[in-house]
């Protein structure tokens, strides 16, 4: 099993950026790629970005130009840089690992999930 401990959430105003990491520890040998989903209430949860070991990156439209992530494999964590936040980006952001060929799964795919980190973004 994999294991996914999130940080780095919290509260900014509009325009701000934070940044989430996520350290995954375990059977870490079993994940192909690594991403970020984020569910506000009421929403389904969606993915927002998504790396694969090979380097292969993924972003939702919603969040292009604006979010990075990147990996430190030295560290086993996966990062989300957030930069020019806005109020619809207000959600719980969740880290999760898949095995597999694909960079972009939906939600029933995923093999592991932290425990999410609350973004909250004040206009």
């Amino acid at each position: 099993q994999v294991q996914l401990v999130e940080s780095g959430g919290g509260l900014v105003q509009a325009g701000g950026s934070l940044r989430l990491s996520c350290a995954a520890s375990g059977s870490i040998f079993s994940i192909n790629a690594m991403g970020w989903y984020r569910q506000a209430p009421g929403n389904e949860r969606e993915l927002v970005a998504a790396i694969s070991n090979g380097g292969r990156t993924y972003y939702g439209d919603s969040v292009k130009g604006r979010f990075t992530t990147f990996r430190d494999n030295a560290k086993n964590t996966l990062y989300l840089q957030m930069n020019s936040l806005k109020p619809e980006d207000t959600a719980m952001y969740y880290c999760a690992a898949w095995s597999g060929s694909r960079v972009v799964v939906t939600a029933s795919a995923v093999g592991s999930w932290g425990q999410g980190t609350q973004v909250t973004v004040s206009s």
